[in-house]
């Protein structure tokens, strides 16, 4: 499964954490992430992960192309709750998301249902609705 990782500077740790705890998830797995998110991940994780630009720099809009080609499988966007209003970009990216049926966790607890999810298998429809090879890999 293709897995992007997003998370808001203020969120960035918590990311982190929920990876680090997840590792051995994961590692079975193609990720991909923002740029900063991306390496605070892999420095900590050792996981390999495909770095997009910084999310305002273009990143949100990569990330986005690929939900909308249905080349992703699961986003985990760890967004601040405590911002006035999420960005344009976070917004596109979960409509993205429910039209393309890429299940979307905004927070912690979403996320650890979907990866735990993941490990059992209730995501394998994915690969039967759309099969494909890793979009990621050079």
């Amino acid at each position: 499964m293709n897995i992007a990782l997003i998370a808001h500077n203020n969120r960035k740790e918590l990311m982190v954490q929920f990876c680090t705890a997840y590792c051995g998830i994961l590692a079975k797995h193609t990720l991909c992430a923002t740029a900063t998110t991306g390496q605070m991940v892999a420095d900590a994780t050792g996981l390999t992960i495909h770095r997009f630009l910084s999310f305002y720099q273009g990143g949100g809009q990569q990330i986005g192309a690929r939900i909308a080609y249905n080349e992703l499988d699961m986003v985990l966007c760890f967004d601040d709750p405590n911002t006035k209003a999420p960005s344009e970009d976070i917004i596109y990216i979960s409509r993205l998301c429910d039209r393309n049926n890429i299940p979307y966790a905004s927070n912690i607890a979403t996320a650890e249902m979907l990866v735990l999810g993941l490990a059992r298998g209730d995501l394998d429809w994915r690969d039967v609705v759309n099969p494909k090879s890793s979009p990621f890999t050079a």
